[in-house]
């Protein structure tokens, strides 16, 4: 199971949180949230990640280039881009435009030559306009599960009363109580610490007089007490409890991201999908990332991106996943972090036995999951009318299945491809804190319990 640096990458399926945004409200029992939009800072975040990326995989020298990439004019046929256009607004969406900018900028090449001889370069210096697939929550749960699932809302209202959340309530009071001055009106319970954090960190990076005024501890703690609150409501004990909802509605588009890597006919080496923080706190629970490294068990940063590398030992055999993670600019490159309980790189086969029996595959999958009878899309008509429209949908064979789109898809038609690949019955080309000193300082020492 050690990480063999030699393992030649096939693709790479990669989760991307937006960039830096204004105020953003989240109802603390549902997590209904309200619009908001990204900032300058935000974009100039998402390119710059956009170009570590393109330097990392879309550049000829370098050791994780993608065989076959285009690295100049975009290739639709080699990309599959998605972004999250519910939560917080367009800043998802715009923060993957942003995100494809630094991935593919303007070139001269961008250009047509007309009939009279005449040659036209796309404005902005041969600007690329990139096709990203806006994902709306009312039509599809793949990138936001959370949303309307009641099952969800009673586990957030279990963990409120749980004796742990009573036990760091009254921890917390101290600090909590001495935050009005600084929150302008709004609640200071501990049900609330995620937009308590929220409003103070937005106005920390923007407003001078507040970040002049505050405590230089109390963001610190706010964001220990954030993280936690997070966690506990994003996780669960189980891999497919509820609290993993945010995980187990994206993992189809993880798994179909891979089936389009290994597709011999058609391959798709790099899929982007663009998401709040909330899937990545669950997957990171379910994938054991957290448990080995109880740091990362909160809220990722701004512009924080998972790459899923799938990869081919140099003797061949089963490709395998490398599990990297950047947090942001906290992080200069990507760290790679074992999973799975597991040493290096990872079987893909441990992988999707691992999580292919908790993914929710279909929309009535997820209505059943979240005890959803009424609202988009489990409402009785728009739920008998996507089963009869999957009803009449042609049969796909098993050498189909890497062709899959990055939507909600059968995991067991993955799962059926991907078993023929590794018994040869179908081919593969080759793939090419300092602690603080304030005495209402609030530090976590302990994360087993989250």
């Amino acid at each position: 199971m050690s990480q063999d640096t030699d393992n030649e990458i096939l693709g790479v399926v990669l989760l991307v949180r937006h960039g830096d945004r204004q105020g953003f409200y989240q109802d603390p029992d549902t997590y209904t949230a309200t619009g908001t939009v990204i900032t300058p800072l935000g974009n100039q975040q998402e390119y710059m990640l956009g170009s570590y990326l393109r330097s990392l995989y879309l550049n000829q020298s370098s050791p994780s280039y993608l065989p076959g990439m285009s690295t100049g004019l975009f290739n639709p046929a080699q990309v599959f881009i998605q972004a999250d256009f519910g939560d917080e607004g367009g800043v998802i969406y715009d923060s993957c435009v942003s995100l494809t900018q630094g991935l593919w900028p303007p070139t001269l090449s961008n250009n047509v030559t007309l009939a009279n001889g005449t040659r036209i370069t796309a404005p902005l210096g041969g600007y690329q306009y990139i096709p990203i697939n806006a994902v709306n929550p009312n039509l599809s749960v793949t990138l936001e599960g959370f949303t309307n699932c009641n099952t969800f809302n009673t586990h957030t209202t279990d963990f409120y009363n749980s004796s742990i959340f009573q036990q760091m309530a009254e921890k917390s009071t101290p600090f909590l109580h001495s935050l009005p001055p600084y929150l302008n009106g709004r609640s200071v319970q501990l049900e609330n610490m995620w937009n308590i954090f929220d409003f103070m960190n937005v106005n920390n990076i923007h407003n001078a007089t507040f970040a002049e005024a505050l405590p230089s501890t109390y963001m610190a703690q706010a964001q220990a007490l954030a993280n936690w609150h997070e966690y506990n409501v994003f996780s669960d004990q189980s891999i497919g409890g509820i609290g993993n909802i945010a995980g187990t509605a994206i993992l189809p588009s993880i798994l179909s991201g891979f089936a389009n890597i290994m597709d011999s006919t058609n391959p798709v080496p790099l899929s982007i999908t663009a998401i709040s923080y909330k899937p990545f706190i669950s997957l990171f629970n379910m994938t054991g990332v957290t448990s080995a490294n109880p740091s990362l068990a909160g809220i990722v940063n701004y512009a924080a991106a998972v790459a899923l590398e799938l990869r081919q030992p140099p003797g061949g055999g089963e490709p395998v996943i490398r599990f990297n993670f950047k947090n942001g600019t906290s992080d200069a490159a990507f760290v790679t972090y074992n999973f799975l309980n597991l040493t290096g790189d990872v079987p893909l086969s441990a992988f999707i036995d691992a999580v292919a029996p908790v993914a929710v595959n279909t929309t009535a999958d997820w209505c059943s999951v979240c005890a959803n009878t009424q609202d988009m899309p489990c409402s009785p008509l728009a739920l008998a009318t996507a089963q009869g429209e999957a009803a009449a949908r042609p049969k796909i064979s098993p050498a189909g299945a890497g062709v899959l789109g990055a939507g909600l898809t059968l995991a067991v038609v993955v799962l059926m491809g991907i078993t023929l690949v590794f018994l040869g019955l179908l081919t593969i080309g080759k793939f090419g804190r300092r602690r603080s000193r304030h005495p209402n300082a609030f530090v976590l020492k302990d994360t087993s319990s989250m």
